[in-house]
């Protein structure tokens, strides 16, 4: 009898669906534990459980179905993870998950490791926030330790009257776990970056061109790769960096480090994220391989498919809920415009914001592939002057 292998994907959002997308060319049957009925992975993976995955039990009884776990997102408490046992694989691991999960404990671990990280702060107390920004001068930048994500979590703060916010804010715990503020440096960045890699449990990895991304209020809307202006020495620095991440806290799958490029040149890490990332949904049109199969490929053990590009410029622009509700319709217009571009449409209800698609446009002109992508998406958001 054919070997049939199996991943259980925990989280049941786009990331789940596009990974459910690249397993299936690979004849691998995908199992989703989704938090929700016709969630975005829910609506196309048949192999559906519903539940809560903060619950240990309905954890243990999904893992018991599958080869390997992985996962969605980064919420997932790890002390469950780690009472799973030896009898499940778990990809990435919740040692290297928690740094991840703890923005405190990343920091101090890149710090110690000699990665460049803003100078931070670990602040229980207002009075520690605000002995911080006297310290550094403000403004400073506050981060709850657990929880925030897209921009939640986050604040910029001018000024000592403005210390007590985030701690009003803040939950007292996530996934059972203290929630503490980490301040930090305000990094006045000219652009933000992306160095996403793939490492295997048998120490294979490699690496994508890094990606220029453009961020507004927190969601990433934009990716340019490779990078506009990064020579390759650069390129190559930060892909080691990302690669040398990987390899010291055990990283299995993708990981994305997000960094922050100042006019001097410094580079320093602002976020890691392990399983694949917004900044790569560029890759599934643009690479020979993209990071959702790598990631497949990697959670399984099985040899890593190439990074490279596809063209030499690959614009992915992020389609946010607008005045159009009509997705599918409205490809209409944007396929009889421009026949090359690539549309992926996450299943999602259109709520102002919220990220229901993105497109790609792959060229030999970087001018062009902007100008494209942006137009479709434009158009699928509704926009009457697209």
């Amino acid at each position: 009898m054919d070997r049939r292998y199996s991943v259980g994907i925990v989280g049941g959002g786009q990331l789940a669906r596009m990974m459910h997308q690249a397993g299936v060319g690979l004849g691998i049957d995908v199992h989703l534990l989704a938090e929700a009925q016709g969630t975005s992975a829910a609506q196309v993976i048949a192999n559906t459980v519903v539940g809560d995955y903060t619950e240990f039990d309905t954890l243990a009884r999904f893992a018991q179905d599958v080869d390997v776990l992985t996962f969605d997102h980064e919420h997932v408490p790890t002390r469950h993870l780690r009472q799973l046992g030896d009898g499940v694989e778990v990809r990435p691991g919740p040692d290297a998950l928690a740094h991840a999960q703890d923005k405190a404990l990343m920091r101090e671990r890149l710090t110690s490791m000699g990665i460049p990280c803003p100078q931070f702060s670990v602040c229980r107390t207002p009075e520690d926030l605000a002995a911080f920004g006297e310290r550094m001068g403000w403004p400073v930048i506050a981060k709850t330790s657990r929880g925030g994500y897209d921009g939640k979590g986050v604040w910029k703060l001018n000024g000592p009257d403005q210390v007590g916010e985030p701690f009003a804010a803040k939950p007292e715990t996530s996934a059972g776990e203290e929630v503490v503020i980490v301040a930090e440096e305000f990094i006045d960045f000219t652009r933000e970056l992306s160095a996403i890699v793939v490492r295997s449990p048998s120490g294979q990895a490699v690496a994508y061109p890094i990606s220029e991304t453009t961020q507004t209020d927190g969601v990433c809307v934009e990716t340019i790769t490779p990078a506009p202006g990064l020579d390759g020495h650069a390129a190559a620095e930060l892909q080691a960096m990302a690669l040398r991440i990987a390899g010291e806290l055990g990283v299995v799958g993708v990981l994305a480090v997000e960094l922050m490029a100042e006019d001097s040149g410094r580079v320093v890490v602002n976020e890691l994220a392990m399983r694949p990332h917004n900044t790569g949904h560029w890759s599934i049109d643009g690479a020979l391989t993209s990071q959702f199969e790598n990631h497949l490929r990697a959670v399984l053990d099985l040899p890593l498919g190439a990074p490279d590009l596809r063209a030499p410029h690959v614009v992915m622009t992020n389609v946010l809920g607008g005045a159009e509700p009509d997705l599918t319709g409205a490809l209409q217009h944007v396929f009889a415009r421009d026949r090359a571009i690539r549309v992926h449409l996450y299943g999602k209800e259109v709520r102002a914001g919220r990220k229901v698609g993105h497109v790609t446009a792959c060229d030999n002109d970087l001018e062009a592939a902007l100008r494209r992508a942006r137009h479709a998406a434009r158009y699928l958001m509704g926009d009457p002057n697209a």
